[in-house]
């Protein structure tokens, strides 16, 4: 058995591995090795921690078509001057959210939504999601939690007043057709405002998601108390989406790229609590996963280091990958179940 560097915040034995706040020793990576040569099941046949299957995913999966189609009805409806249905919303839409936000599995479950023609309506779908799980991840009190949820699901509801030449444009916006873009915003802030049974939080969301703790975002340029919490986590749930879905005129990003990223943006334009958050809990649901590494080889993710949670501990068949210390092999693609 090769063994690539390893070290971290891990204890002897395979089955046994806890944390530690120092490196390790030779003689815990010694005893590491020996206890996985002893474990008599390969090691990508480790328990799913998470009781939920591929075909409760190809399930919700259906719902969430379904719910995409209602999605873009009420898009269109909008779009042209009619009310927004909150009883289509209700009725055909939050259910599937709210079930949707009780698989951790966020990778697995959207493999399956990459349709990049129905990506504007799977988009506002998706983020409802993530925002929720969020949310709960955060234990945000029930009523603000059916806010993030709303409102999440609503964040590009004023894109319904952008003209469709714009919309879905299969190339890059000019810069006149940017900053009518941006106004999708303001649109939907006004139009959710005078409903009156949706509530400002909700609106904040739609005004404010694109807004950065910098000051850098737009339509206002606000910086970070200014931004509503609840429009900061939409803000996450809609970065980390649209940089891991396809679209016409752009690819969906490698794994660690969107995970990198988040990091990064956790540092002066996202808020570092909820990213922080958020990305620990996304790495610790993969554990037991497998992932293609940006070398193809094919790995399990066996441990997580909760100050640095992209940079985990992997076993190949060959190897036994600790990624803090292999600067040059990333995590490509979590992938899917058998």
């Amino acid at each position: 058995m090769k063994v690539q560097k390893v070290g971290g915040n891990m204890r002897k034995g395979f089955g046994t591995i806890i944390n530690k706040n120092s490196s390790m020793t030779i003689s815990e990576i010694d005893a590491i090795l020996e206890s996985m040569k002893e474990y008599k099941e390969p090691i990508h046949q480790l328990k799913d921690p998470h009781p939920f299957s591929r075909l409760m995913i190809k399930e919700i999966t259906k719902e969430i078509d379904v719910a995409t189609i209602h999605m873009k009805e009420l898009f269109h409806d909008v779009g042209n001057g009619g009310e927004l249905s909150l009883e289509i919303l209700h009725e055909n839409i939050f259910p599937t959210i709210k079930q949707a936000a009780k698989i951790p599995h966020l990778y697995h479950l959207f493999y399956e939504l990459n349709e990049k023609d129905e990506y504007t309506y799977r988009h506002t779908i998706c983020v409802g999601i993530i925002a929720t799980m969020i949310g709960k991840w955060l234990n945000l009190p029930p009523k603000d939690l059916n806010d993030l949820t709303l409102g999440a699901t609503l964040h590009d509801i004023g894109k319904a007043k952008i003209s469709t030449e714009i919309l879905h444009k299969p190339g890059k916006l000019t810069k006149e057709e940017y900053d009518e873009m941006k106004l999708h915003t303001i649109y939907g802030y006004e139009l959710l405002k005078n409903i009156d049974s949706i509530n400002e939080n909700v609106a904040l969301i739609a005004l404010q998601h694109h807004e950065r703790e910098d000051g850098k975002g737009y339509p206002l340029g606000l910086a970070g108390h200014q931004i509503s919490y609840l429009s900061k986590i939409v803000a996450v749930a809609d970065v980390f989406h649209a940089m891991s879905s396809e679209r016409v005129y752009h690819r969906a990003s490698p794994f660690y790229a969107v995970m990198k990223q988040m990091q990064n943006d956790a540092f002066g334009k996202l808020d570092p609590n909820i990213v922080l958050t958020f990305m620990n809990k996304i790495m610790n649901s993969l554990v037991g996963k497998r992932v293609l590494l940006t070398d193809q080889s094919v790995g399990t993710i066996l441990m997580i280091d909760p100050y640095d949670p992209i940079r985990c501990l992997i076993q190949t068949d060959e190897r036994l990958i600790d990624l803090r210390y292999s600067q040059s092999i990333q995590i490509e693609k979590v992938l899917e179940e058998v």
